[in-house]
């Protein structure tokens, strides 16, 4: 494969598939990337919507008090949304870092299982 993970000799499509109908591989991984994007493209149009609302303000009264009063929601509204987008991100590496939870627990797992496979072949042979 490109990216330099080869798979086992004895995954094939259908057993990928099987694995992913069988819920032994998560792909919930790489698809928390795509939402993330999104959820980030939201939330800049969320910031391109509290300038146009800040400078539509300002113009439609056309006074400086309007002006001077736009100034604030501006500011307030940026660091209301620069706190999304940090906690979007908290949420989204939250959910990435459970994921590679579960990832090192079957590896942990396949780990005693084989440990424990070879100390039973280990016993037979005495």
């Amino acid at each position: 494969m490109a990216l330099g993970k080869a798979l086992p000799e004895h995954t094939t499509r259908t057993g990928r598939l099987w694995e992913m109908l069988a819920f032994d591989r998560m792909i919930t991984g790489p698809v928390i990337h795509l939402v993330y994007w999104a959820g980030l493209g939201v939330i800049v149009i969320a910031a391109f919507s509290v300038i146009g609302a800040a400078i539509g303000v300002a113009l439609r009264e056309g006074s400086w008090a309007a002006v001077l009063l736009a100034i604030p929601v501006l500011v307030g509204g940026l660091l209301a949304v620069s706190a999304m987008a940090l906690i979007w991100r908290a949420v989204c590496e939250f959910y990435v870092t459970i994921f590679r939870i579960s990832d090192d627990l079957a590896a942990l797992r396949r780990a005693a299982e084989a440990e424990a496979s070879s100390h039973q072949s280990m016993g037979a042979n005495r």
